[in-house]
């Protein structure tokens, strides 16, 4: 009997240190998912790859491209029109006249007639000038909102990366965890086959590794999706992933995270440069009502084909109109325009309140990770330590298996969720960042060549001729950017 009892301490003794060995293989493959390696790839290289890979980023600056051609074609109103009109006619017929003494006649003309002609809008109660102002603010409003794309695109791709940490080391803790169970079983067995436990405590264990290997296939399956999403994101499949340095802190108060978003947020920085173009819009629809005045010249020539003779000639028109009565529709205009300045004010106020709104938010979700993440902690160390006893316990007898796997339970959820909580206090970090308006390649200083919104204005705000040295080289960056 004492050899059958010291038999059983003996196989526990080695099961327990088959299992210690097992946990401390955990922890080391906890530490070394955290721990970057000399290759692994950083935050910034996903950052950098989501910024020059976005297909999103790439349709929003063709469409800042686009409201920059506005201010081209609002330029254009204000500049001379030259056009050219040619003709060639042939009348024929039969005619009966005096010239002909009473008798009838066929007859065959043909004439051909070429002209210019140049308009020149000299004055239209300011309008045309109103509306190039309109077309920059528009310009510089859709520049704010391809920041706010941009801080989409990157704060995405801190998710993806986040994602495919976590993931990782979750599948790491849960083959770890498979590792110990089977450790648990075995030790179960042997106290099963000397009379120390039951068959029910191996019936526990069993149960017990079948739920853990459901959970190390979920946790495959959640790797797999963290991939695909990292894909999506990034543009390229993920490598391994190196632990991201210390969360950037932005904000040490609510109050100063709502006054940085309230200056910077593209979000209200659009609305303000929408407002002042509903307030142009006010403008151009009063001077509606004014008239316009224009100055036109036209040349042209006229050549019978069969005979010498032309006509050549032309004529200047300086022409004034304006409305008297146009069914009510101008003051119709004019009150539209001043509701729709109405409106982007209201918006411009709801704006600020949601920007202001979602930054308090940001902030104090980020102040409840950190408290998970140091409870994270607190927990890990706690649960270990009490694993760590009931195991020694259970081994001499004074705790069952149940109260064992129950333990080594508690131990992976209590890993599981500061997995979790340094993944969501990273993340809710760089969520601040974006509802202050400062989650941008140039706030993060991304090695990344910088997309500058300026250079196609500069070469299109003049509204240049494609014959022009100007429109060639314009031509020429068209090419460049591979939209031709």
């Amino acid at each position: 009997m004492k050899r059958a009892w010291f038999t059983s301490k003996l196989a526990s003794g080695l099961r327990a240190v088959s299992v210690k060995a097992a946990l401390s293989g955990a922890a080391a493959a906890v530490v070394l998912a955290a721990s970057p390696a000399a290759n692994a790839e950083t935050l910034a290289d996903a950052l950098a790859d989501a910024y020059k890979n976005s297909g999103l980023l790439d349709q929003n600056r063709a469409v800042l491209r686009a409201a920059d051609e506005d201010v081209a074609q609002a330029v254009s109103a204000l500049r001379p029109v030259l056009g050219w009109a040619a003709d060639v006619t042939r009348q024929f017929g039969t005619t009966r006249s005096s010239q002909t003494l009473g008798n009838s006649a066929g007859f065959v003309n043909e004439t051909a007639t070429i002209g210019l002609s140049v308009t020149q809008l000299l004055w239209d109660g300011g309008s045309s000038r109103k509306q190039i102002e309109v077309a920059k603010q528009t310009v510089l409003a859709t520049r704010q909102a391809l920041v706010s794309v941009e801080q989409n695109v990157l704060l995405q791709a801190v998710d993806a990366y986040t994602q495919v940490r976590t993931s990782n080391e979750t599948l790491a803790l849960r083959r770890n965890n498979v590792r110990v169970i089977t450790e648990e079983l075995r030790a179960a067995k042997d106290r099963f086959e000397v009379g120390e436990v039951t068959r029910t405590d191996v019936a526990q264990a069993e149960a017990r590794l079948a739920q853990a290997r459901a959970a190390l296939a979920q946790a495959q399956g959640d790797l797999a999706s963290a991939e695909e999403f990292f894909i999506a994101a990034v543009g390229r499949k993920p490598g391994r992933l190196a632990t991201p340095t210390q969360a950037p802190v932005s904000a040490k108060t609510p109050a100063e995270a709502k006054a940085v978003a309230q200056r910077n947020h593209p979000d209200v920085l659009a609305s303000q440069l929408r407002v002042a173009a509903a307030d142009l819009g006010v403008e151009i629809a009063r001077a509606a009502t004014k008239p316009t005045v224009s100055l036109t010249g036209r040349y042209g020539s006229t050549q019978t084909r069969d005979s010498d003779n032309f006509n050549r000639g032309g004529s200047v028109t300086l022409e004034a109109s304006g409305p008297i009565y146009a069914g009510g529709r101008i003051a119709s205009v004019v009150r539209q325009a001043s509701q729709q300045r109405d409106s982007a004010r209201a918006q411009l106020h709801l704006a600020t309140l949601a920007v202001s709104q979602n930054a308090g938010t940001a902030y104090a979700n980020l102040q409840v990770a950190r408290a998970a993440r140091e409870a994270g902690q607190r927990q890990v160390r706690f649960a270990q330590i009490a694993f760590d006893g009931v195991r020694e316990e259970a081994s001499l007898g004074a705790r069952t298996t149940l109260n064992v796997l129950n333990a080594e339970q508690e131990l992976l959820n209590a890993k599981a969720n500061l997995i979790n909580a340094v993944a969501n206090e990273y993340l809710a970090s760089y969520a601040l960042l974006a509802n202050m308006g400062l989650l941008t390649a140039d706030t993060l200083r991304l090695n990344v060549p910088r997309y500058d919104p300026e250079a196609y204005y500069q070469q299109v705000n003049k509204a240049p001729a494609s014959i022009s040295a100007q429109g060639r080289q314009l031509d020429k960056m068209l090419r460049r950017l591979g939209k031709e």
